[in-house]
């Protein structure tokens, strides 16, 4: 089972580099489910393992441009804030219950992704969005950090793409910025109470950077509209992993083949012009309705 989390974790390491989030939502159900950690030791190793990956991921992203600074900076900041004190807040909540929480959240980021950013004026692409206004979503972002062991990527990227109006490429790369401030944050909260296996967190770490260097990679080769889709059904199928260990597999199993159906239903709609339910939703909005 060593093994197989090892080698598991390389594919944590693809999905953060490449999506500028996710590593935590694999990396958490990885440990809980595969390695055998209990949750609150699964979440907290998950931040070790994140925040390590996602350093090395900026720094790539970095050197290709695809960073924008002052926003990153001071939504990190403020999510550093929110992480620790979500990390000290976990351990009076018991760890059923975060995942569960952890999988809610991650259903309605996948539909704000796949339906997309409202059609603005270019102008409003490129202006920054209000200082008070990343500072708020900064520390929301970093308070579910530290909570529910998340990077915050499956929050961050949304917000940055789709609130603050960076470009894809770029929202990935600032996302791996912060999710680096907000996992060694919200990882220092949780040292007070959870005991870490240093040596099996050291493998999974040293393999997700392998991946997440080839992640980076595959960024600048990929449509940016077509990684803002991918991300969101990656999330979708994630989050029905979690909803089947912690509640019932029967829930898990309804979520998945709802999430096959809005993917089937949205392929469909996107290609053919008879589609009956792109009137009804339109085209970006088949997924929400489905699920």
């Amino acid at each position: 089972m060593i093994a197989l989390t090892i080698g598991l974790a390389v594919l944590v390491g693809v999905t953060l580099g490449l999506l500028g989030g996710g590593g935590s939502i694999l990396t958490v159900p990885l440990l809980a489910y595969v390695a055998g950690m209990d949750a609150k030791q699964a979440i907290a190793t998950s931040l070790l393992v994140v925040g390590v990956t996602s350093a090395v991921g900026a720094a790539s992203h970095a050197r290709a441009g695809r960073v924008q600074w002052r926003t990153g900076l001071v939504f990190g900041a403020a999510g550093m804030a929110g992480a620790y004190a979500g990390g000290l807040l976990a351990r009076f909540i018991p760890g059923t219950v975060l995942l569960i929480g952890f999988a809610v959240i991650m259903i309605a980021t996948a539909i704000a992704m796949l339906r997309g950013r409202k059609n603005t004026n270019p102008r409003d692409r490129t202006d920054r969005p209000p200082a008070f206004k990343i500072v708020l979503e900064g520390l929301v972002v970093g308070l579910v950090t530290g909570l529910i062991g998340a990077g915050g990527g499956f929050l961050i990227v949304p917000a940055l793409a789709l609130l603050a109006g960076l470009p894809m490429p770029v929202a990935v790369g600032t996302s791996l910025m912060v999710i680096t401030m907000n996992s060694f944050a919200g990882f220092t909260g949780y040292l007070a109470s959870v005991q870490i296996d240093w040596g099996l967190a050291a493998a999974v770490t040293g393999a997700a950077l392998v991946g997440g260097l080839i992640g980076t990679r595959l960024t600048a080769m990929v449509n940016p509209d077509a990684l803002r889709k991918m991300f969101g059904w990656f999330v979708l199928v994630m989050s029905s992993v979690i909803l089947g260990q912690e509640i019932h597999a029967t829930v898990g199993i309804a979520a998945a083949v709802l999430t096959v159906l809005a993917a089937g239903i949205t392929f469909a709609c996107t290609r053919y012009a008879h589609c009956p339910l792109r009137r009804l939703v339109g085209r970006q909005g088949v997924v929400a309705a489905a699920i």
